[in-house]
């Protein structure tokens, strides 16, 4: 089972408010616009250094960002 995950970012308030411009600019709610860039982001990541392999992602310990 997929768990929600919850981070805390630091920003500044310009980069904040332009965030959310984009945001409502695409139609998303914050929380989807960030899901949106994520994945995006290591959609990029992969298609230029390659897949991350699926034991590399089992090492990683998120339970410090579970809810």
């Amino acid at each position: 089972m997929k768990q929600n995950c919850k981070i805390t970012l630091r920003v500044s308030e310009d980069l904040l408010k332009k965030f959310l411009y984009v945001s409502e600019a695409d139609n998303r709610s914050p929380d989807a616009q960030f899901s949106f860039m994520l994945r995006n982001n290591v959609a990029y990541y992969e298609k230029t250094k390659g897949k991350i392999p699926d034991a590399e992602l089992k090492k990683i310990d998120v339970s410090e960002y579970s809810e």
